[in-house]
C-alpha cells in the first residue's frame, strides 16, 4: 500500500473499461470532428437548419411581387415590352 497514495492509483478508472475506454475515446473523437464539420457546413450555407425550401414571409413575397409588378410597369412605360408582354407579365403575377 506504500507508495500509492490514498488508494488512488493505476486502477482509477476501474478494471472494467479494458478495451472499451479506447473504443469510447475514439467514438467521441469521430463525434467531435462530425460536430465541427456540420458546425463549417451550416456557417458556409447561412446558418444552422438551412433548408433548400423558401423562408420569406408572406410580408418579403408580397414587396418581392409588388416590385415585380413595378418593374413590368416601368418596362411598359419605357417601350421595352409590348402590351401583349406586359399583359402576360401581369396574368403570370396574379396567379
Amino acid at each position: 500500500m506504500m507508495g500509492r497514495g490514498f488508494g488512488y492509483g493505476y486502477h482509477m478508472a476501474g478494471p472494467g473499461f479494458g478495451v472499451f475506454g479506447p473504443l469510447f475515446g475514439l467514438l467521441f473523437t469521430v463525434a467531435v470532428v462530425v460536430l465541427i464539420v456540420l458546425a463549417i457546413r451550416a456557417l458556409r450555407h447561412g446558418g444552422m437548419g438551412h433548408s433548400h425550401l423558401s423562408t420569406a414571409t408572406p410580408t418579403q413575397t408580397m414587396a418581392g411581387h409588388d416590385e415585380a409588378i413595378a418593374i413590368a410597369k416601368r418596362r411598359f412605360a419605357n417601350g421595352e415590352i409590348t402590351s401583349e408582354q406586359y399583359e402576360e407579365i401581369m396574368n403570370k403575377l396574379r396567379l
